[in-house]
């Protein structure tokens, strides 16, 4: 349907800007009821979305700052693909204290969904130690080496309590300011090992060297598999030890 169905959410309702960082998306600045926000609309499944509008909807509850989904006319938080959430103002980390502020918010992203059931059609790191594919990953499309180097990686991770990920914390996704970390763009969460969200410049989570080490090499494979084949994953790839 497109942007057409922006119209649900009132007759005032006006895209701004298109936003830079959607690759599966189409994102930009939007205003409904005379606020500031952002409209994402792309080809996820209904239940791919009530599955992350739901989780937004918890954590905002719980004090995590997050965006917050913003509802149609008639009360629905997405319609037809798209999705409109508050804006949420803030600068990227700096400092090694600003990391390890961010690393104190991910911790407790991950204290309040332990066990949360899986996002619609994903798979966690360790369910790929058997399954072949999950959402944007085909184990099949990649060498057969390069999966048992990501295979290895994932099995030294696993046997934790799962959670919910972030699963992208770039610098790009934080939003700071003096009193608060925002988190943005969950268009990676899913549930998986709470490790994989902590592999952050300087080790600002302060995981052990042997944790860090396993965290790292994890969370290199991920990437590896998720964005398979291009640049960039042969790069991740070729920092996944060989077995």
């Amino acid at each position: 349907m497109g942007w057409e169905v922006f119209g649900q959410w009132g007759g005032d309702a006006a895209r701004v800007e298109r936003l830079s960082g959607g690759v599966a998306n189409d994102v930009w600045s939007v205003r409904v009821d005379g606020r500031l926000g952002v409209g994402r609309l792309g080809t996820r499944s209904d239940a791919d979305l009530a599955w992350e509008t739901e989780l937004m909807v918890h954590l905002d509850r719980e004090g995590l700052t997050v965006p917050v989904p913003i509802p149609t006319a008639d009360g629905r938080l997405f319609a037809d693909g798209l999705v409109v959430m508050t804006h949420l103002e803030g600068g990227p980390p700096a400092t090694a204290k600003d990391w390890r502020r961010v690393a104190e918010t991910l911790r407790e992203l991950h204290r309040l969904t332990r066990d949360w059931p899986q996002r619609p059609g994903w798979r966690s790191s360790t369910d790929l130690l058997h399954a072949e594919t999950g959402t944007r990953i085909d184990l099949g499309a990649m060498p057969s080496e390069g999966v048992a180097r990501c295979r290895a990686a994932w099995a030294r991770l696993s046997g934790g309590r799962t959670c919910v990920v972030h699963g992208d914390t770039n610098p790009g996704n934080i939003r700071m300011t003096a009193d608060r970390i925002g988190l943005i763009d969950w268009d990676e969460s899913r549930v998986d090992m709470p490790d994989l969200d902590l592999v952050l410049p300087g080790n600002a989570a302060g995981l052990e060297d042997g944790a860090y080490d396993i965290a790292a090499q994890a969370s290199a494979a991920w990437e590896a598999a998720v964005c398979w084949d291009d640049e960039y994953s042969a790069k991740r790839l070729a920092e996944v030890r060989a077995i």
